[in-house]
């Protein structure tokens, strides 16, 4: 789903979260795939590298969930290129899952704050 370089520094993403990741993207704005995958990489300062094979299986899911909606266009090198933007049920999701994400987040940070017991 995302490579590694090394095994350390590369997140592996779940299948739900590489849907909020695109989501989240697609809030600044459409892209073509090859633009989405860059903007994450690029956001996540390199840390994340989403492949293609993960990449286009998703966005199909999305589509067919009708959170993304997608039109053909053609780039500056002429060549024809998928645009792919949030529609309102997206939106609505993405509010929905960054909701729940930060939720995640705070409960981790509060488990791994935690003091380590002295009891077996």
């Amino acid at each position: 789903m995302v490579r590694r370089s090394p095994p350390t520094s590369r997140i592996e993403l779940l299948q739900g979260t590489l849907d909020l990741i695109i989501l989240q993207t697609l809030r600044w704005g459409p892209a073509h795939g090859f633009g989405i995958m860059k903007m994450i990489q690029s956001q996540s300062s390199n840390t994340l590298q989403v492949e293609t094979g993960s990449l286009y299986p998703a966005l199909q899911r999305l589509l067919r969930q009708r959170v993304i909606a997608a039109e053909w266009s053609v780039s500056a090198s002429n060549r024809r290129i998928r645009i792919y933007r949030l529609t309102a049920k997206g939106r609505e999701r993405l509010a929905a899952e960054r909701s729940q994400w930060k939720r995640l987040t705070e409960v981790m940070a509060a488990l791994m704050q935690r003091p380590a017991s002295d009891e077996p």
